[in-house]
C-alpha cells in the first residue's frame, strides 16, 4: 500500500511539474520578442485601421465610429479628444476625411508590449464651403493582445518638413 501512495505522490509531482514547465515555457514564448515578420503583419494590419480610422465622410456617424473596435477605450476616448470640435452633436464628423498612404511606415519605437509608427500619405480635408490638401503623416501606437490603437495622431507638414515621412 505504501509503494502505491509513494508512486502516485510522484505521478502528482510529475504531473505538476510537468504543467509548469509548460506554462512556463508558454509564458516566455509569450513574451519573446516579435520577428521582424511578425513586426510587419502588426503593423500593416494596424496601419490598415489607422488608415480606416481617418477616412470618414461628413455626417456619417456609422463610418466614423466604426474604426472604435480597432482602438483600446483609452485610445478611443484620446483620439474622440482631437476630434473635440470637430464632430456635430451626435457625434458625427463634421467634415470629410481622406488619407492616401504615400510610403513605407516608419518604426519610430518598439517594445514586446506596443509598437509606434509613421505612416506617409496625403490628406484631404472637405467639408461643404472648402477643400484642402495636405502633405500628411499618421503617427500609430499599438499593442496590447489582440493589438489595438493605444494613439493615433495626424501631422500635417509644409515644405520640406520630415516630420511626415
Amino acid at each position: 500500500m505504501r509503494s502505491h501512495h509513494a508512486g502516485h505522490s510522484l505521478g502528482s509531482r510529475s504531473a505538476v511539474l510537468l504543467l509548469a514547465l509548460v506554462f512556463g515555457a508558454s509564458s516566455l514564448l509569450a513574451q519573446a520578442p516579435p520577428t521582424l515578420a511578425d513586426q510587419q503583419e502588426i503593423i500593416n494590419s494596424v496601419r490598415a485601421a489607422a488608415v480606416q480610422a481617418v477616412n470618414f465622410r461628413q455626417g456619417d456617424i456609422d463610418g466614423f465610429t466604426r474604426a472604435r473596435a480597432n482602438f483600446t477605450q483609452d485610445g478611443w476616448a484620446d483620439y474622440l479628444k482631437l476630434m473635440q470640435g470637430f464632430l456635430d452633436a451626435h457625434g458625427a464628423p463634421t467634415f470629410t476625411s481622406s488619407f492616401v498612404p504615400s510610403g513605407k511606415s516608419t518604426i519610430l519605437a518598439a517594445t514586446n508590449e506596443m509598437i509606434y509608427f509613421r505612416v506617409p500619405g496625403t490628406l484631404v480635408q472637405s467639408n461643404n464651403v472648402a477643400k484642402t490638401t495636405y502633405r500628411a503623416a499618421l503617427e500609430v501606437q499599438a499593442g496590447g493582445n489582440p493589438v489595438r490603437i493605444e494613439h493615433l495622431k495626424q501631422i500635417t507638414c509644409i515644405g520640406a518638413s520630415s516630420a511626415c515621412q
